[in-house]
């Protein structure tokens, strides 16, 4: 049971993903209501079946402080789908201040990005610019909508529609 439920919030945001064994659990105690199930694949127990959840939404709505999404080297390869953002290379990867560190380059989603060794090192302490390397995506901090659609390789086709980013009025 190592597979991912979305779990969605009474109002039908996306507010996480979570184990098949918990997303089960909470529509067992009724806690929750079954949006999207798995056609191919159901839940046995001895004596009877259930419907495997791919989509759950919960009955009462939960306030989730919204903190971010954390900068951490995982996460910032996530972002960058773990490519060198500079010649594309997925070997060898590892984190780059656009403006160094040495000239007060920040550790922020936008001072930071995924590289290989072997443009980090020819980029050095210098910008991008100074080098003439051009980054194949700008830096951007990740909204968590946008980390859970783009970060799950198995995106689950059901959970599309409820990953869409919501425009605010």
């Amino acid at each position: 049971m190592n597979e991912k439920v979305l779990l969605l919030n009474q109002d039908y945001s996306a507010i996480a993903t979570c184990s098949l064994h918990k997303a089960f659990v909470l529509l067992y105690l009724q806690k929750a209501e079954l949006i999207a199930e798995d056609q191919l694949n159901v839940l046995r127990t001895v004596r009877q079946t259930y419907p495997r959840p791919l989509v759950i939404r919960l009955h009462r709505y939960v306030r989730v402080p919204y903190k971010g999404i954390s900068l951490t080297r995982q996460n910032i390869m996530r972002r960058d789908r773990n490519q060198c953002q500079y010649c594309g290379s997925t070997r060898n990867l590892t984190l780059d201040h656009l403006l160094p560190r040495s000239r007060g380059g920040q550790s922020t989603w936008y001072n930071l990005i995924t590289a290989c060794s072997r443009c980090n090192s020819r980029k050095g302490d210098r910008t991008p610019e100074e080098v003439e390397m051009k980054l194949r995506r700008k830096p951007f901090k990740p909204s968590l909508v946008s980390f859970l659609r783009d970060g799950i390789q198995d995106t689950d086709h059901a959970w599309m529609p409820f990953l869409a980013e919501r425009v605010r009025a």
